[in-house]
């Protein structure tokens, strides 16, 4: 029961990721055919739509086809590649949300070191370069398992069918390294970037009233939309880690069963993630509120629900004249 409940939930976070995730993507190629163009942040956030979509639903079928054979009749060989495919495109994921981070935080935070900046440049030069290389280091980092890990073909109550498991030391100690690679790397450098536009809005918004006086509030306009979304990133992000690290313990350490849960908590980032984007980008947040409002016009009763398209300007009162 706990299985099939998983499952259920799993499929109703897979509609919104796809959903979210689609509409992202749609809305980059409708941008690049008006520009002709793509900046690196919407090459990067379009690769990531891409692995979040293909991620969900290699999980959501995995997931059907272990509730559908529940005596692992079928031969575990399908099971163990779609396996691969999704640590392969989770480790995509990670690195690719982390990628964002960075280039969010080499725009809004300006460096002294010479040779740091030297790096940033390089890096940024090559975006669609990096992104491809992005899920073809995942997918080699993840070929081991097939070496290392042992497919089990369980069909005790609450087990999966062709779980990758470490056989011996060298399975953990390899084990241990991916998580490294696919989770705490990018954590520790969306930690970073965190502490640097924090550093860097701390100091700005300083600056700013002290330029004011204090006499007006300090806006950072469009820019602070950006901090916004970059630092929810992160905070999103730390917090699927440690959960994610914890069910992995739980995994080898304990030798819990609880695949499945690893994909709902994915689905559960993906989901998050993809609205945080949506909010950053403030042409894609409109054009989604207005689509919204439209289908609520279609049904008068649902009229309460209409989100506002535009922010209420605060009204000035009167002078009561003496």
């Amino acid at each position: 029961m706990n299985k099939v409940a998983i499952w259920v939930m799993t499929g109703l976070l897979a509609t919104t990721t796809v959903f979210f995730n689609v509409y992202i993507f749609l809305m980059s190629i409708w941008n690049y055919r008006q520009k002709k163009k793509w900046s690196p942040s919407e090459t990067i956030i379009l690769a990531l739509s891409v692995a979040d979509v293909a991620h969900q639903l290699i999980c959501y079928f995995w997931m059907t086809m272990d509730e559908v054979d529940s005596k692992c009749l079928i031969d575990q060989r399908p099971y163990t590649v779609m396996l691969l495919l999704i640590y392969s495109l989770k480790f995509t994921i990670m690195w690719d949300t982390s990628f964002l981070t960075f280039y969010y935080s080499t725009k809004l935070v300006s460096t002294p070191n010479h040779c740091y900046t030297q790096i940033q440049d390089a890096i940024l030069k090559h975006v669609t370069l990096a992104v491809c290389l992005i899920p073809l280091l995942g997918l080699g980092t993840c070929m081991p398992m097939l070496v290392v890990f042992k497919s089990d073909n369980i069909t005790a109550a609450n087990k999966d069918c062709g779980i990758l498991t470490p056989t011996n030391n060298i399975g953990n100690v390899y084990e241990a390294m991916y998580l490294i690679l696919s989770d705490v790397l990018p954590g520790v450098l969306m930690v970073k970037c965190c502490f640097s536009i924090s550093f860097h809005l701390a100091v700005h918004l300083r600056q700013m009233k002290a330029s004011t006086n204090g006499a007006h509030r300090p806006k950072l306009g469009s820019q602070m939309r950006v901090i916004q979304m970059a630092l929810s990133l992160v905070a999103v992000f730390i917090l699927f880690l440690v959960i994610d690290l914890y069910v992995n313990y739980q995994i080898s350490v304990n030798h819990e069963n609880i695949v499945g849960l690893t994909f709902f908590f994915t689905s559960i980032y993906t989901t998050v993630t993809a609205m945080v984007l949506i909010y950053g980008k403030k042409t894609f947040w409109k054009a989604l509120i207005h689509e919204f409002n439209v289908c609520l016009d279609e049904y008068p009763c649902l009229y309460c629900l209409k989100v506002p398209e535009q922010k209420a300007k605060p009204s000035t009162p009167e002078k009561v004249k003496t």
